[in-house]
This record gives C-alpha cells, structure tokens and sequence, in this order.
C-alpha cells in the first residue's frame, strides 16, 4: 500500500495540498500583504524544497501586428528552508512581504493575482490562487479625480508592453485611457492617456498623452502622420494633492 501511495503521490494523487489565506483581499500599492499559507500532508511522508509566492499580472504584446496576452511575474517571494511534511499533517506558515509600488490597479481587464507553490522533489507540485484587489492610493485617486472633474471619463484600462523608453523595472506599463464627454476640453482633445510611474518615496512620476483632435489642414496632417500626440511627464507628491487638478488642466491647455 506504501509503495502505490508514493506512486500516486508522484503524480499529484493523494500528495500534499497548499491553501493560502490572505488577511484581507483589496490592498493599495505599497501595502503589506499579510496572511498563512496552509499545509496538509497527502498519504506518504514528502520533501517540500521550497515554498514561494508569486505576484503575478498580465499585459498585452504585439508581434507580427498581432497582440496577445502574457503574465508577468512581478515579485516572487521565498518563504521557508526544505521541511519535511508527514502523512496528514497540518502546518501553518504566517507570511507579510510589501506590495510592490508598481503593482497595476484592478481596472478594466487587470488582474492580480498570489500564486502559491510548494516544490516537492520527485512529485507534482502542487500550487494555489488567490486574486487581490489594487486599489489607488490617495495621490493616485487625486489625479483621477483632477482628470474627471476635468470632464473626462475613463473608457479604457489595460496593462501594455512598454518602449524601453518608457519601460522601468517591469516589462509594461498600466495605461489609462480618457475621453472628454464634458467641460473646457470637448471637441478639442480624442483622448488624454494617463499612466503612472511610481516611486517608494511617496511621490509619483505622471506621463500624459494629449491627444489633439484635427482642427484644419494642417491639423489633418498632422493626425495623419501621428504626429497629433504630446507626451508630458511630471512628478507630484501629496503635498500636491490640492493643485493637481491645475497641473493637469494647465498642461493639457498648453498642448491642446
């Protein structure tokens, strides 16, 4: 009976399981993650190597004209030495590591998501998934704020491959896509892209994509040949967060 045991249990048969339990489900960036990770042994005595959380995401790449969609590893977490894990027994591991400050925002089509997995030599590793919310912090939800009271609503959000011009410790950036359905700005601007570049001291880097509507001949050239679009980069902290929305309205009525 051992030895099918062990059989099975080198293909995921009857193996230990992983259950992750998180504190909380919704988090802003910068945050620390709390939670255990829980162990139950299968029906044979087995070797865990290693116990890792991954924070994972996804973005959109383009080749060949075509985009698809990848995940990003954007921390990975060792937690415990090798331990052996005994027939039925339960173990808790308490865990907290600090939310990245680039974690994208749950928005639009942006997932995030805690991977969890055990490394069992010579067996099925077996693994968990656990969803987080990313919600903006305070300086973020200023600037979206600023944006609305602008008259801007949000039409899009996505995750994108990033130019390495624009590219930082990830391979994509988070873009936020704004339309003008009201205010100084109808009928002037297509769109106002947004996309945030954050730092571990408090302050954020904000790149703004204006996007000019045609207006003449020249105009229409100038959307033909792209070259209708103004990026704006900047950094505010909070202590800017009661002048933002004139920020951003005086660069927009700069490059609109």
């Amino acid at each position: 009976m051992s030895f099918f045991n062990k059989v099975f249990a080198s293909i995921g048969i009857g193996s230990a399981t992983v259950d992750t339990k998180m504190e909380k489900d919704t988090y802003m960036p910068g945050e620390t993650v709390k939670g255990v990770v829980e162990i139950k042994g299968g029906k044979v005595e087995q070797k865990v190597d290693e116990i890792y959380l991954t924070l994972n995401s996804t973005y959109l790449k383009e080749s060949d004209d075509k985009k698809y969609t990848v995940t990003a590893v954007i921390e990975r977490i060792k937690l415990i030495t090798p331990f052996t894990i005994g027939v039925n027994q339960r173990k808790e591991i308490p865990f907290s590591f600090q939310l990245p400050y680039d974690t994208p925002l749950s928005i639009g089509r942006t997932k995030v998501w805690v991977s969890t997995g055990l490394d069992i030599k010579g067996g099925v590793d077996p693994s968990d998934k656990d969803f987080l919310k990313i919600v903006p912090n305070p300086l973020m939800a200023a600037v979206f704020n600023a944006v609305e009271n602008l008259g801007f609503r949000i039409r899009e959000a996505d995750c994108e491959e990033a130019p390495r011009r624009f590219r930082g410790r990830l391979p994509f950036v988070q873009e936020f896509e704004f339309v003008p359905f009201s205010g100084p700005f109808r009928g002037r601007l297509d769109e106002l892209e947004v996309v945030f570049f954050p730092s571990g001291n408090g302050s954020l880097d904000i790149m703004l994509q204006v996007d000019r509507r045609a207006r003449g001949l020249a105009g229409l050239f100038s959307e033909a040949l792209g070259t209708d679009e103004t990026y704006v980069r900047f950094n505010v902290s909070n202590a800017d967060i009661p002048s933002i929305q004139k920020q951003i309205e005086n660069i927009i009525e700069r490059y609109s």
